[in-house]
């Protein structure tokens, strides 16, 4: 049996994020009582082996899970295996300083709602209506009525969105968490296109994800029903944090960059910037996914956790 409790809160966010998702507990279920390699997964899931390969890394990173390469007939194959029967959280626990001190502030940004930007073609966005903008034209992502974006896409560059921090002066902040649903940018859709897409705060560098691929062997499940089958239907959720020694993606180590390198409390706002760095390896665009399109009914999501001061208690 796992045993969890705000004792270790890191283990405790690490193994309700690797349960956070339907797939990832479908899989758990799967390994109930047989070990299986990563396409058999996918085949029983009915799921892309790229989206499968991204949860057991998830849930092998919150040690759910245990992998090992075993010999096959070309090369070798990753086997699973779960590590647990039973997970146990116990939330009542006698430090209060805790329960009373620490404090969340959430912002939720609609991906249209950016301050800047700076596409190249393929680019595009559209709403639960209809296209917004003439395609593969950068200079319409300046339109005011780009606000309304529920699908953006672009093929080289950044978009960078201006976040409200309204946290009290003098507050420690412990992290910060970025969520958003992503996924490559393709002609139509490719489920193997590789993209190195880097994400900013502050003008920090905070790590960089390679998405697999454009996903479009199935709708969305938010997708409007004027959307074309042959486009773009679905990312990833993946989340960003930063806390005091590192940066985390999905809750697995990415960069050394810290709380301290981002400069967050000399300022009642964060800058955050997606895109593809000019050298990335694989400039394979991005996009980003609204409320209204996707698997995920959310925006760009910020969680600052916080110790406030006090005075503001």
């Amino acid at each position: 049996m796992l045993e969890l409790s705000f004792n270790d809160p890191e283990k405790l966010v690490m193994v309700a994020h690797a349960l956070s998702t339907r797939s990832r507990v479908d899989i758990l279920q799967l390994l109930i009582s047989q070990k299986l390699n990563v396409i058999e997964i996918a085949a029983l899931l009915k799921l892309p082996v790229s989206t499968v390969a991204n949860n057991i890394k998830v849930l092998e990173a919150a040690k759910l899970i245990n992998t090992e390469l075993l010999p096959a007939s070309r090369g070798a194959m990753k086997v699973c295996s779960r590590n647990y029967d039973d997970i146990h959280f116990a939330l009542n626990i006698e430090k209060a300083v805790f329960k009373e001190e620490f404090r969340v502030y959430e912002v939720e940004v609609p991906i249209g709602h950016y301050s800047d930007c700076e596409v190249s073609p393929t680019c595009g966005m559209a709403n639960s209506e209809g296209m917004l903008i003439r395609e593969d034209e950068p200079a319409s992502f300046y339109h005011p009525k780009h606000i309304n974006a529920q699908i953006i896409w672009f093929r080289k560059g950044y978009i960078e969105y201006l976040l409200p921090l309204e946290v009290p002066s003098g507050s420690r902040i412990e992290s910060l968490e970025l969520s958003m649903e992503i996924c490559s940018e393709a002609p139509n859709y490719d489920n193997n296109w590789p993209s190195d897409i880097s994400v900013w705060i502050n003008g920090v560098e905070i790590g960089m994800w390679t998405s697999p691929g454009d996903f479009g062997d199935r709708r969305g499940k938010l997708n409007p029903a004027w959307w074309y089958d042959w486009s773009t239907q679905y990312g990833l959720l993946k989340t960003w944090r930063v806390d005091n020694e590192k940066t985390t993606l999905d809750m697995v180590k990415v960069s050394a960059v810290n709380l301290d390198l981002l400069n967050l409390m000399q300022s009642h706002k964060v800058r955050v910037r997606i895109g593809i760095k000019p050298g990335a390896v694989h400039q394979g665009g991005i996009n980003l996914f609204g409320r209204q399109f996707g698997d995920h009914e959310q925006n760009i999501v910020m969680k600052v956790n916080f110790i406030p001061t006090g005075d503001d208690k």
